[in-house]
């Protein structure tokens, strides 16, 4: 063996050592999740969901649960719970894409039992004056 092969041989066994010391580390397998698709929900459905949380939020939901005809409350108020990171303006979106049928069979028992078209209740003081107005027609008592 000549210096020269014997040089080539020494420098391809440093190369297959480094090979079989070459750490490799895979390629991460990410999956991302897909971005929620909110349906457009009616502006005074959005209105009454604002109204609703703010009256969750003050612990004073007494009135709508006369109007709670199925238990929709429970799922709505677990969910504002669960999800109380968000901000107002998101967690209405968020609540909405979830349980907006909820929302819109409690407008319906408000309907049907005060007359009351939730589609003309365009703002959060409109709702907030019908809730003032609801207490206030509950008989006060003495004791």
């Amino acid at each position: 063996m000549t210096e020269e092969s014997k040089k080539n041989t020494e420098e391809e066994n440093v190369e297959e050592e480094d090979e079989r010391f070459k750490v490799v580390i895979p390629e991460p397998n990410r999956v991302e999740m897909p971005q929620p698709e909110f349906s457009e929900q009616p502006d005074y459905l959005k209105v009454f969901a604002d109204f609703y949380i703010s009256r969750f939020e003050a612990a004073d939901l007494e009135i709508m649960d006369s109007y709670d005809g199925n238990h929709n409350m429970i799922e709505i108020n677990s969910y504002i719970t669960n999800n109380d990171s968000f901000n107002r303006s998101n967690l209405v979106k968020h609540v909405l894409n979830i349980h907006a049928k909820r929302f819109e069979e409690i407008l319906a028992n408000i309907k049907d039992q005060t007359g009351i078209d939730p589609e003309s209740m365009k703002t959060y003081e409109d709702w907030n004056q019908w809730y003032i107005d609801r207490r206030n027609d509950i008989p006060q008592s003495m004791s």
